[in-house]
């Protein structure tokens, strides 16, 4: 039988590894969904360009009632499906926010700096740019519609444009993503709000710390805490803040950790009794016990998010970008600054107040982090994030009605289609840089978090080479492993490739190499 090819582990121990696998899971899920969700918007213009057209509209401003005793929640099916599912995906955003801050790559805090100024400036140069078109105008309070990314959409996106990784572009643009969000909401709540009850919204506030407090109950938390989390979306809903702001708070409350041994070993023997004993009692026991050795945080999210990726973005698509698209409103689109201004917003400001953002925050000057990214690479992913396209259209709906949110909405599709163009050009001229630029560009970023179990000793480990070599690679290796013996012809050749990059490049590129 051939040798089975050996996969280099990049640097990472299995501990890393297997912290790493949900962020895989949840940008290939993003990923696969783009495609379900363009269906959905493509299937909305369709229908809304149909002779059916008028069933569009009939349908989505359906009222749909739910009454409890005396009390009700009222709303016609789009605000269903904006404030209501949408909380769910916003849920989902929280989750992984708060999966990436105790466990993922922003657990080094340093690493935070330069995707949240990106963020920052990736919202305020997009917003300065519409108001240049539309201060003083009609369209003068739709500014919010211009300013957040789609994570669906992007990640869809840079999974086309390169498909063979990218790993460090996908963990910045999801950052920036939930950064975005996070804006987003904010703006949603104090700016697009006309209407707030004070008493709903202290029945909120207190019923978020009763949902908080459920993590120490002894019993029962999941239950309770499901009551707890529908009664404060519903007062959410009756305080006139938009409720989907519920979903990111629970989502970045909810505990995130890896296993402990203890809880694993209790699986362990849980599992162990079953394979004894395969009765249905402790079949339910074994499920019990593996399912409590993970964090309610990626229980969560690996429930909801196919959900909020293939179900609820795709249906939120289909109730907000259907557009009756008219000569009338194609001619008034093309010198509308609401249109302009979204699309000049996204395509321009995007990636301006990205790069400019990250820049000012990597200044040594300022006391900045050396960036994870390369230029090159970091102009393609501001490219990208001009893809908006969720909250842009709720806040669009929120903001305009009429004649201006369908120019608005044109903006945004627009925008969809021409960031995508322009990141595939961005990304071309910098694989066409010359090898040894982009190998310094490589060299001045910021290395992979290493989870080593035991830091490197000279004094017991065997040591082979020079100690000041500018590359080091530490090797695991067991000599009763098959798999290892592969290994070592990988490493030999890794060994030869640092040898050309330390002797033909620069001895200042070689970048310090653990795996």
């Amino acid at each position: 039988m051939a040798d089975a090819a050996v996969t280099p582990n990049a640097g990472r121990t299995a501990w890393a590894r297997n912290l790493a696998a949900p962020v895989r899971d949840f940008l290939s899920t993003e990923t696969g969904s783009a495609i379900v969700v363009l269906a959905g918007a493509v299937a909305a213009l369709l229908w809304a360009n149909s002779p059916w057209r008028d069933s569009y509209e009939s349908l989505w401003s359906t009222n749909l009632s739910i009454r409890l005793g005396g009390g009700s929640v009222s709303a016609d099916l789009r605000h269903w499906v904006n404030e209501g599912l949408m909380t769910f995906f916003f849920l989902v955003v929280g989750l992984e926010a708060k999966r990436e801050l105790d466990m993922g790559e922003l657990r080094e805090r340093r690493r935070l700096a330069i995707p949240v100024f990106a963020a920052i400036g990736g919202m305020i140069v997009p917003v300065a740019i519409y108001l240049a078109f539309n201060a003083g105008g009609a369209g003068g309070g739709g500014w919010g519609a211009a300013m957040s990314t789609d994570t669906a959409f992007a990640l869809g996106t840079l999974a086309l444009l390169t498909p063979r990784g990218a790993t460090r572009l996908r963990v910045f643009l999801l950052t920036l993503a939930v950064v975005d969000d996070l804006g987003a909401l904010l703006v949603i709540a104090t700016a697009y709000t006309t209407h707030v009850s004070l008493a709903a919204l202290a029945v909120a506030i207190a019923l978020f710390a009763l949902l908080v407090a459920l993590r120490y109950a002894p019993a029962w938390r999941r239950q309770a805490s499901l009551m707890v989390g529908v009664a404060l979306w519903v007062a959410m809903f009756k305080s006139g803040i938009d409720p989907i702001i519920a979903g990111l708070a629970v989502g970045l409350v909810t505990s995130a950790y890896p296993p402990s041994r203890e809880d694993l070993e209790r699986a362990t023997a849980l599992t162990r009794s079953f394979r004894e004993q395969p009765t249905p009692e402790l079949a339910r026991s074994a499920q019990l016990g593996v399912l409590s050795a993970i964090s309610p945080n990626e229980r969560l999210q690996y429930g909801l998010h196919p959900w909020t990726s293939y179900v609820v973005v795709p249906l939120f698509a289909l109730a907000n970008a259907g557009i009756h698209i008219t000569g009338g409103l194609l001619a008034d689109a093309s010198t509308s600054p609401i249109t302009l201004g979204v699309l000049l917003a996204y395509v321009l400001g995007k990636p301006l107040g990205i790069l400019g953002a990250s820049w000012l925050a990597s200044r040594r000057a300022l006391h900045g982090a050396r960036p994870a990214l390369s230029w090159p690479s970091l102009a393609g992913g501001g490219a990208i994030a001009g893809v908006g396209f969720t909250v842009s259209l709720l806040i669009s709906s929120l903001a305009f009605h009429g004649e201006r949110l369908g120019e608005a909405k044109l903006g945004v599709l627009a925008a969809a289609v021409v960031a995508p163009l322009l990141a595939w050009v961005a990304f071309q001229l910098a694989g066409r840089l010359p090898r040894e630029l982009r190998a310094r560009q490589m060299a001045s970023t910021l290395g992979d978090i290493l989870d080593l179990a035991d830091d490197v000793d000279p004094d017991r480990d065997h040591v082979r080479g020079p100690r000041e070599a500018h590359v080091t690679l530490i090797e695991y290796g067991d000599f009763e492993c098959p798999y290892c013996g592969q290994a070592e012809v990988v490493v030999r050749e890794l060994r030869a490739a640092v040898d050309v990059v330390e002797r033909k490049v620069a001895p200042d590129v070689a970048q310090v190499i653990r795996g």
